[in-house]
């Protein structure tokens, strides 16, 4: 199905664990509609696509024949559905994008990628909540990690507040995507990363270079989410009430607490099931609110991170500042937290 027109045409190029994600959260928003997705694979995702109504393309054209082999109906190639896209949202794997940068250019059509890719690739990399205004009209820009996603929100919470002075956290990372966990990812051990800092750190300081932050990361052998812990330094002394107040200015940080038995990572998803989440999706960061502690000018809390959906909101936002659709940054997070049925306390 074509997309209907006066809303913002959007491609999605790479049907996996994201792109699948933002298929459906652009389908949700009422100013845009899916163009087409493309892909390279002849597997049951696919077919998922197809009997949602998307047009699928081959991202590759070597790979068409193969995909109609497989009994796939395929409108086109790339190329075919960038002609048709106002935005292009780039899923592949990692380095794939930057190299897509270039083909993305050549045909003047706008473009996100992900943060699997490097600054440098769009010259942007964008938070709604931190840095929305500087991607109005821009070529192209870069949704940050999952992780990097919510080092800015909840450190720009507490930026807003004139709270933060410096931050230091430990990063628990998922050894991978629960689809995945049959082909690999750890066992019985923990792995940490090379260096420190890790880099999500310095990924957060390219969307807000004033940031002083330094994070350690960790991959633990579980599929579920990420757990963050931060130790974050104040401007001032203050109390437990102020920092939870400032959390609460992020339309995207929902606060949890232990004391409603919401007590573990796999708790939390079991909400969001009972939620009627699509796909079990957290989009927030989600933190507990009784474990935020304050000493004097210091600062402690502890959050989870949806690797999967936290960055879903993100992109649609990143579409209606890259087209100039939308200039003010709430209204554009407002539309798409009421499309996604974000804003629900979780109390």
């Amino acid at each position: 199905m074509a997309a209907p027109e006066g809303k913002i045409r959007v491609a999605v190029n790479g049907y996996g664990v994201i792109g699948k994600r933002v298929a459906d959260a652009v389908a949700s928003q009422g100013d845009m509609a899916v163009a087409g997705i493309a892909d390279i694979e002849t597997d049951w995702r696919m077919r998922t696509a197809l009997r949602k109504g998307y047009r699928l393309f081959a991202s590759l054209p070597d790979r068409a024949d193969a995909m109609r082999k497989a009994g796939l109906e395929i409108a086109g190639t790339l190329d075919q559905l960038i002609a048709d896209a106002d935005v292009v949202v780039d899923c592949t794997p990692s380095r794939i994008g930057a190299a897509n940068a270039e083909r993305y250019r050549a045909r003047g059509v706008k473009f996100i990628v992900q943060g699997g890719e490097k600054h440098a690739v769009t010259g942007h990399s964008f938070v709604a909540e931190a840095n929305y205004a500087g991607a109005i009209g821009r070529d192209a820009t870069r949704v940050v990690s999952c992780n990097t996603t919510s080092i800015v929100r909840t450190l720009s919470a507490l930026k807003r507040a004139g709270l933060l002075r410096r931050a230091r956290g430990t990063v628990m990372r998922r050894a991978t995507d629960p689809w995945e966990s049959h082909k690999g990812g750890i066992m019985n051990t923990l792995v940490p990363e090379h260096e420190i800092p890790s880099h999500q750190g310095p990924d957060a300081q390219s969307v807000d270079p004033a940031l002083d932050v330094i994070t350690i990361a960790v991959k633990v052998p579980e599929t579920i989410a990420h757990l963050h812990s931060w130790s974050v330094q104040l401007t001032r002394t203050a109390s437990r009430e102020e920092i939870i107040a400032a959390f609460r200015t992020s339309p995207r940080i929902s606060l949890i607490r232990m004391s409603d038995g919401l007590t573990a990572l796999n708790t939390v998803k079991e909400l969001m099931a009972d939620m009627n989440r699509p796909r079990d999706n957290l989009y927030e960061v989600a933190l507990w609110e009784d474990l935020v502690t304050v000493r004097d000018d210091e600062a402690f809390y502890a959050y989870m991170v949806d690797n999967q959906a936290i960055v879903i909101p993100e992109t649609i936002d990143a579409i209606r500042a890259l087209t100039g659709r939308e200039r003010d940054a709430d209204t554009s997070i407002a539309k798409t937290n009421a499309a996604l049925g974000m804003g629900v306390s979780f109390a």
